[in-house]
């Protein structure tokens, strides 16, 4: 993570995709939930071209 993910806000996730490494907007799955710079997410949709909803990862 890249950016602060929460209610009212937009994130931003960096993804691997075709060996290298590309940025996406990111939202929480879960409205309410709030996932600090740095935690490691897990993409649950994907909206093209540059938007994912994520998930705290199960670590």
């Amino acid at each position: 993570m890249t950016g602060k993910i929460g209610p009212g806000l937009v994130g931003e996730v960096m993804i691997p995709v075709r060996g290298g490494v590309e940025a996406f907007y990111a939202h929480p799955v879960v409205p309410q939930d709030e996932i600090p710079v740095g935690a490691i997410v897990r993409v649950v949709e994907y909206h093209p071209p540059r938007t994912v909803y994520v998930a705290p990862a199960l670590v």
